[in-house]
């Protein structure tokens, strides 16, 4: 078995999505609708998985911060605090020709880059996606969807740490739908205008209430960054398509002291996979002002005269959409394997996604030689065993040849394949396939789960 040279393209990733049922074209029987994209089976366990490994990470594991399921519609004057309103826009241009828009800062020349006709003056192009509350629409029900899940845990501040009664540094986590009115969609899920967010908010003491040996503000933004960054290695990413980009303070966001993104190599360069920012106290203090609400916290041992205060905030935020493209992206491999039960004839290229066990949608097939009568049964009462553990997603398949099978799971990223055949109800024993090295060991049923469980971590 030998790895092919084969440069994973979107192209391929795409056909293999829709192929294995993990992403397909949203409303593809009335011919779709631009960059909407509706997550099939397979697609939908890789995400639940992604997420699941990131709550487990920041929340589970943790006792110092605690979850949040806020509203995606909120009152339209948490928009005019943030500065959303009046700031969240894009530089927009359009053609004079084709009538097609672009973001001005992705456009290179002046002529539109899909018919060459010339482009109009640059204007303002707000992003923020609107609707209506009630039976009118006017001005008055209009209402925002949310651009991002951040906002949500800012105006509970109050509510959650007066709730769990938690102290400094602590923080807010939430997993969730955002939407953004995005001038140019595409990448396929890189870049849509519905899409997941996992953000946490970090809260930590400003620098001026610091007791000595606390982390100011400044380490806490760098302890995020390095914890992110070896999230990512945990779970599979190979290192060398990961790179740390620190913002320049021209390119820094209005309430952003500091921002480090996280960057992955895609086919087409360089993309931002996750944003770990350092928002001072900017937040909490404009809807403080706005509100009128103090979203203050009381430190009656700090140093300084005044014991009510604005938090710093320390806040990772992350796209659940790019991170399943960039698992995808990273799991592909194609390998020429010979004529054996791998599932390819001989000098036929197998193409397999080597998802880490914690990311692939399905870690165990449980496979039947044949829809022979005479397997179902045991094959049936191992599956059932596996699946009584709760430790992992097993999928029963006994459809077409074993070969077939085997490439399937495959393409799946499944790490191991259990097969049932007729030496089975002799012996009591399966045959377990390694989808990385193909190596198939025969082990006692009675050892299934435990020697699963030693693989698979």
């Amino acid at each position: 078995m030998t790895e092919a040279s084969s440069a994973v393209t979107m192209d391929k990733i795409v056909s293999l999505c829709k192929r294995r049922g993990f992403v397909f074209p949203g409303s593809e029987i009335y011919g779709g609708l631009a960059n909407a994209w509706d997550y099939g089976p397979m697609g939908v366990e890789l995400k639940r998985n992604v997420k699941e490994a990131w709550w487990r990470e920041v929340v589970r594991t943790r006792d110092d911060v605690v979850g949040l399921d806020a509203a995606i519609l909120m009152n339209p004057s948490v928009w005019e605090a943030s500065g959303h309103l009046s700031g969240f826009t894009d530089p927009l241009v359009e053609c004079k020709e084709c009538k097609h828009r672009f973001r001005s800062d992705h456009v290179e020349s002046g002529k539109c880059p899909d018919c060459g006709g010339e482009l109009g003056e640059s204007r303002q192009f707000n992003l923020m996606l609107k609707t209506f509350l009630g039976a009118v629409e006017d001005t008055a029900s209009t209402v925002f969807m949310r651009p991002e899940t951040a906002q949500g845990m800012f105006v509970n501040f109050l509510n959650i740490q007066t709730a769990t009664r938690k102290k400094l540094p602590f923080g807010i986590a939430q997993i969730g739908k955002s939407f953004r009115n995005e001038i140019t969609p595409g990448n396929f899920i890189f870049r849509t205008r519905e899409f997941e967010q996992m953000e946490m908010e970090f809260f930590a003491k400003p620098p001026e209430h610091l007791q000595p040996g606390e982390r100011n503000d400044d380490e806490w933004h760098e302890y995020w960054v390095n914890l992110r960054f070896e999230w990512y290695l945990r779970h599979g990413i190979r290192k060398e398509n990961l790179r740390l980009r620190v913002h320049e303070t021209a390119e820094l966001a209005h309430y952003a002291k500091a921002t480090t993104d996280i960057e992955y190599l895609f086919p087409w360069g360089w993309g931002e996979m996750e944003g770990i920012a350092n928002r001072t106290d900017f937040d909490l203090k404009k809807h403080s002002e706005h509100s009128g609400t103090r979203l203050t916290y009381f430190d009656e041992q700090s140093p300084a005269e005044e014991k009510h205060y604005h938090p710093y905030v320390i806040e990772p935020a992350v796209g659940v959409d790019r991170l399943a493209l960039m698992f995808l992206l990273d799991a592909y491999t194609e390998e020429e394997v010979g004529g054996d039960s791998a599932g390819a004839g001989k000098g036929e290229t197998r193409v397999v996604l080597k998802f880490h066990p914690s990311i692939a949608p399905v870690q165990v097939a449980l496979l039947p030689l044949s829809r022979n009568e005479k397997l179902t049964p045991l094959s049936r009462e191992v599956y059932a065993s596996l699946i009584a553990t709760g430790r992992w997603n097993v999928e029963y398949d006994d459809a077409q040849s074993i070969g077939r099978r085997y490439r399937r799971f495959d393409e799946v990223g499944t790490p191991f394949c259990v097969t049932v055949d007729f030496d089975s109800l002799e012996d009591n024993q399966v045959t377990i396939r390694d989808r990385d090295t193909l190596v198939q060991d025969r082990v006692a049923i009675a050892d299934l789960a435990s020697i699963l469980g030693e693989r698979l971590g």
